[in-house]
């Protein structure tokens, strides 16, 4: 197995294409291993609907990055206390959805630590019932990645707050997170440790006490190409919200002046209809509002941006444009 070095970067976005990078263009057979640790942000299962799963303006507000993975499976937080593995191998049919196989070594090695983990169902490593890992798959061409998270000393209440939506009702074809009494792995160590060691000693016992592990070596032209398939993927809306499945919103709330009841038609992330219904009072009739709507990304900037110096007040009497744009993109 060969090491490969991510130098330390925190960008989830790099760090994604680096993994399908390697995925696709190693030049080797052997099988290799990443580490990586990302800034606060959420990443996103690969068949979900993003604004399902996201508090929209907590991630916005907190400046949360959003990206969505190659892997199946549920939505994840990361942060600077949560360390991530990817085993890059050879793809043996045998060996998709065997989850066993490639959590093994960091069980062994939390075991070690006197961490008392276990693989639990089909893709979790459990202390004490409680979640410390979420484990995911992909396959490309003749290689396949088995990644997964460790939470070692993560902001779980950041956990909680970026993946609560706020009420509203979303229905659509895609993939719903199943929450789970999460934990750190820290709260299990007898003796403190900073994540940097953590890391450090996962290492080690992976790679059977071998003193610096053999390295995958990536030259500047490999590192050109991950920074552009960053770009062209990874840090786009298209591939990060525009890539949700087909999905119907429908958000009710009441004002002052009545209740509005908004319903929103989404294909690829682009508004294709929309209807308002309730008991509030207007000025003026709703179709140049729902012109004005139809064709934007469902997205709080782009509407923000669009209705830019329209009066609101004139198709909900009693509303702004910011307690608008607040109740159709919660």
């Amino acid at each position: 197995m060969l090491f490969v070095d991510n130098l330390n970067g925190h960008d989830a976005s790099l760090n994604l294409a680096l993994e399908e990078y390697v995925l696709r263009n190693a030049r080797t057979d052997e099988d290799l291993l990443l580490f990586y640790i990302n800034a606060p942000s959420i990443i996103i299962g690969r068949h979900q609907n993003t604004l399902e799963e996201i508090n929209s303006s907590y991630v916005e507000a907190n400046h949360i990055q959003v990206v969505r993975r190659l892997s199946g499976g549920g939505a994840v937080y990361h942060d600077l206390g949560n360390l991530n593995f990817s085993f890059i191998t050879p793809y043996q049919p045998e060996n998709f959805v065997n989850f066993k196989l490639f959590t093994e070594p960091v069980v062994r090695s939390l075991n070690g630590m006197g961490v008392k983990a276990e693989l639990n169902g089909r893709n979790d490593i459990v202390v004490e019932e409680r979640k410390i890992s979420g484990n995911a798959q992909y396959i490309a061409q003749r290689r396949m990645v088995s990644h997964g998270t460790l939470l070692f000393n993560s902001d779980l209440s950041c956990v909680s707050e970026a993946l609560k939506v706020k009420p509203g009702k979303i229905v659509s074809k895609g993939i719903k997170s199943v929450r789970s009494r999460v934990a750190n792995i820290s709260e299990f160590l007898s003796q403190p440790m900073e994540i940097e060691d953590f890391r450090a000693r996962l290492l080690e016992d992976i790679f059977a006490g071998a003193v610096g592990a053999r390295q995958y070596p990536l030259e500047e032209t490999d590192w050109q190409a991950v920074r552009a398939l960053a770009d062209e993927r990874y840090r786009t809306w298209e591939w990060n919200y525009g890539r949700s499945p087909d999905f119907n919103v429908q958000q009710t709330q009441r004002f002052p002046s009545g209740e509005i009841d908004a319903r929103l038609e989404v294909h690829q992330g682009v508004i294709q209809t929309v209807r308002f219904y309730g008991d509030y009072f207007a000025e003026v009739e709703q179709d140049e509002l729902n012109h004005k709507l139809v064709g934007l990304r469902y997205d709080r900037q782009e509407i923000a941006r669009a209705l830019q110096g329209v009066s609101i007040e004139r198709y909900f009497s009693g509303v702004d444009l910011p307690a608008f744009i607040e109740f159709l993109c919660p």
